[in-house]
């Protein structure tokens, strides 16, 4: 299967955005969406996927370190139906842990400072669980196949 995938590093205030080349080879990171409200947030995602012609959305799922699910993670199963319901796309959820600080750590390792750092670590954070995911081969059901498994 082939075609564009978002990864979207769900929050409550920003939310990172990453995008996949046609072939799903490589993600890079989009942009930083601040949330404002449901009607202007829709209209947003609506857009962002029309302008970069997704067809799937790979949103991080927060888990704790022993893989269980958290109350982050129910908020982003509820962000990822709603986001489905809205753009008319397949989700599937990733497993996020660790992508927050690996993407800190990358951008305090690129020496930006604590300003450029703040506007960029979301949309990292957004490339590396869609990276993950396309390194693991893209399975259809998300981390709850692997999971599972």
């Amino acid at each position: 299967m082939s075609g564009v995938l978002l990864g979207i590093d769900y929050g409550t205030v920003r939310i990172g955005l990453a995008v996949c080349d046609p072939d799903r080879l490589i993600a890079s990171p989009l942009e930083t969406y601040t949330r404002k409200n449901q009607s202007e947030d829709a209209a947003f995602f609506t857009d962002v996927v029309k302008r970069t012609r997704a067809v799937g959305l790979v949103v991080g799922l927060p888990l704790h370190a022993n893989g269980e699910e958290s109350d982050k993670s129910r908020e982003a199963r509820n962000f990822g139906s709603w986001l489905a319901e809205v753009t008319k796309l397949p989700v599937v959820f990733w497993d996020e842990r660790f992508t927050t600080s690996i993407a800190e750590d990358a951008l305090l390792e690129a020496k930006l400072t604590k300003k450029k750092r703040k506007a960029r670590v979301d949309r990292v954070a957004a490339q590396l669980i869609l990276q993950a995911f396309l390194d693991a081969g893209c399975p259809a059901g998300g981390s709850d196949s692997v999971l599972s498994e």
